[in-house]
This record gives structure tokens, C-alpha cells and sequence, in this order.
């Protein structure tokens, strides 16, 4: 399991090696993608619709996605992506009033709930790059994730002694949350001092943003992850699926990923003064 676990990683690093530096329509796609399956996972696990079966909610929630995305895409304006989502919650409810009892309100707002949560946190990946200097900036989502993720586990093992979540996560530690955090940040400092000084010419103020940044992503990471396994502890399920080996499915690898996109994003444009 070790072995294939290592493997799937490594071509996950490749794969976003490709997908980030290129960029464009391409990443756009891709993160699509990626929020389909992730909402698939979701409607799945959080069993909205009959098992084994595909109904209107999901057909609806595909739809919506789609949408969201060509609105994102083709205008780089979250107004009309949020336009698209807006049409996507008139559609569930039309579904529940129109095919009334076939749906119940917890099905709907569940439903809706399940193509919100990866469609838009994915795009931010998407708009991320999208910025000036996004060909960096974009790492900074994998490096307060990841990294985190890896000093994190390194830290609990070494010195952990305080639970951070242990009703939900026993193996987690308060001295892990920590050492992830700043190793995120150690890092992301590293890596603005080799790539986005030499661009933005701004040695001292850059690295110190970044740091802050990756640091900030790191801790709200990890309420991602908590959040995607307190789903999956809820409806009793170990993944989301079987996509990636060793992984499990998107959601149960990009879980912390989701949650800090947007906090780059938006503390990239206020921090270091980027825009489209």
C-alpha cells in the first residue's frame, strides 16, 4: 500500500507540474473535472439520491457545474459564476416543488450543498493562476496543503501530546497543527525568495506576504481536512472513492486543497496587491 500510495502521488505532482504551469483553458477544464467527480463523491456519500441510482438533483447539479465553469472560464468574473449557482438553486427548487413529495428539503439543500462545496473552491485554483505572477502564487495553495500536511504528521509523531480533534481525529495533534503551520510557512517563504522575488523585485515586503499567507492557508487546511472527514465519519464510508490508488477519491486527497484555494486567492490579492 506504501508503494502504490508513493506512486499515486508522484504522478499527482506531475500532473499538477503540467496542469498549473500551463494554465489557461486547460486548468479551467481540468478543475472542472475535478469538481464534477468531487460532487459525484459527495451526492454518493452523502446518499441524496436512491442508490445506485442517478436522479434529477444530480442530472440538475452537473448542469449547474458546467455553467459555473464556462461562466467562470470565458469571463474571469465570479459574478457570473455566482449567477450560474444562483440558476442552479432555482433548478433544485423547482425540482422539489414540481415533483413535490418526491424530494425532501434535506435532499435538496444537501444536493445543492454537494455541488457548492467543490465546484467553487476548486475554481479558485483556476483564478488563482489567473492572476499577475498566478504561475506562483498557484503553488502557494499545494505548498500550505501539502507541506502541511507532510510537517504535520512529521511534528504529531515527534512531539505530540495534545489532541487537536479527538473525537474526529484521534491521531491529529495540537503540536502537528503547529509544526504544519510553520513549516508551510518556512517554505513558502523559501519558495517566494527563489521565484516571486527575482519577478516582483521586492525582496523584504514579498517574502514576509507569502509567509503570512502560506501560514494562513496552512491552519484553515486543516480544517478542510477535519471538515471532509467528519462527512465521511457522519454517513459511516472510510473514502470518498476509488479514483486515485493508495488515495482513495478526489475529495479524500484535495480535501484541504478546497478549503485553502480561496484563502490564497484572496489574501494574495489583498497582501500583494495582484489582480487579473
Amino acid at each position: 500500500m506504501f508503494w502504490v500510495r508513493l506512486m499515486s502521488s508522484a504522478v499527482l505532482v506531475v500532473l499538477a507540474l503540467l496542469f498549473l504551469i500551463t494554465g489557461g483553458n486547460l486548468l479551467g477544464l481540468v478543475t472542472a473535472l475535478l469538481s464534477l467527480v468531487a460532487f459525484r463523491e459527495l451526492m454518493h456519500a452523502c446518499r441524496v439520491e436512491e442508490e445506485g441510482k442517478r436522479g434529477m438533483l444530480e442530472y440538475a447539479g452537473y448542469g449547474g457545474i458546467v455553467l459555473y465553469y464556462l461562466a467562470m472560464v470565458l469571463t474571469k468574473n465570479f459574478a457570473w459564476g455566482m449567477g450560474c449557482l444562483v440558476l442552479l438553486f432555482l433548478a433544485e427548487m423547482f425540482l422539489y416543488v414540481f415533483r413535490f413529495p418526491h424530494y425532501h428539503a434535506s435532499q435538496v439543500m444537501t444536493a445543492f450543498f454537494c455541488a457548492f462545496y467543490p465546484a467553487v473552491l476548486f475554481s479558485f485554483v483556476y483564478l488563482t493562476r489567473e492572476l499577475t505572477y498566478g504561475v506562483y502564487l498557484v503553488w502557494l495553495i499545494f505548498i500550505s496543503s501539502w507541506i502541511c500536511d507532510t510537517c504535520a504528521y512529521v511534528t504529531g509523531m515527534l512531539l505530540g501530546r495534545h489532541k487537536l480533534a479527538p473525537v474526529l481525529s484521534p491521531k491529529k495533534s495540537v503540536e502537528g497543527a503547529v509544526g504544519g503551520v510553520v513549516g508551510s510557512a518556512l517554505v513558502g517563504a523559501l519558495f517566494a525568495r527563489i521565484f516571486l522575488v527575482p519577478a516582483v523585485e521586492e525582496e523584504a515586503a514579498v517574502i514576509l506576504f507569502v509567509a503570512i499567507i502560506s501560514a494562513a492557508g496552512a491552519v484553515i487546511s486543516q480544517v478542510g481536512d477535519l471538515a471532509a472527514s467528519a462527512i465521511k465519519r457522519n454517513h459511516e464510508i472510510k473514502d470518498y472513492g476509488k479514483l486515485i490508488p493508495g488515495h482513495g477519491g478526489i475529495m479524500d486527497r484535495f480535501d484541504s486543497v478546497l478549503f485553502t484555494a480561496p484563502v490564497i486567492y484572496y489574501l494574495s490579492v489583498l497582501l500583494l496587491q495582484v489582480g487579473h
